[in-house]
């Protein structure tokens, strides 16, 4: 009887690869928005509104994977880890509905070679998160995670310099400083998905080497 009602560590590792999956969804939707950005396409509110779809479903997942944590005596790694994670990939997903609510709020109208490249680096980081919490319940595959870890955070520090890069070209112009303005904004926004990605980068890594 008492084997019956132990969790199934398989539930935990599904509902955070299904959160990772929104992610990735997301980012995809982001990144298709920032491109279109100019070119006269029709999508762009569906693409906004795609970006927040992810985002509930998102908020449903980190609900189950809250209430799995309440019920259940066991898990594969500490609550607090656990909890931890799944409010990070959570806020990936809040911090790339910011950049797809940025672009009616700011009134962006066209893209720039920088924020395309922002929003191509936060969907890479994004696809390899997704990998690395596919491998999570493989110890066997801890140190390929590991590294893909490090391959996230190397994106961060590429994404730092795109913002630097983009901060200097911004105002240069002083007379188009209003546009700059709001294009700080959403750089910043931009980055923030990146910043969070490899939050949780580091949080995973730290999971695998604590129980290696």
């Amino acid at each position: 009887m008492f084997s019956s009602m132990m969790p199934q560590r398989k539930e935990f590792f599904d509902l955070l690869t299904a959160h990772s999956d929104r992610v990735v969804a997301a980012a995809n939707a982001t990144l298709r928005l920032v491109n279109a950005l100019g070119t006269n396409s029709n999508d762009l509110d569906a693409l906004v509104k795609e970006v927040a779809l992810n985002e509930g479903s998102g908020d449903m997942i980190k609900a189950n994977m809250i209430t799995l944590l309440h019920k259940s005596f066991i898990t594969p790694f500490s609550r607090d880890e656990i909890h931890t994670l799944t409010l990070e990939i959570d806020h990936i997903l809040g911090a790339l509905q910011d950049v797809a609510n940025a672009v009616g709020m700011y009134h962006i109208e066209d893209s720039t070679p920088e924020s395309r490249e922002l929003a191509a680096l936060a969907a890479d980081a994004c696809l390899r998160l997704n990998r690395v919490i596919i491998t999570l319940g493989d110890k066997e595959r801890a140190q390929e995670a590991i590294n893909i870890c490090r391959e996230i955070d190397a994106l961060e520090s590429k994404a730092d310099k795109v913002f630097r890069k983009a901060m200097t070209r911004l105002f240069a112009d002083e007379s188009q400083m209003w546009k700059a303005i709001r294009m700080k904004e959403f750089y910043n926004l931009q980055e923030h998905v990146l910043d969070h990605c490899q939050e949780v980068a580091r949080t995973i890594e730290e999971i695998l080497i604590e129980n290696s």
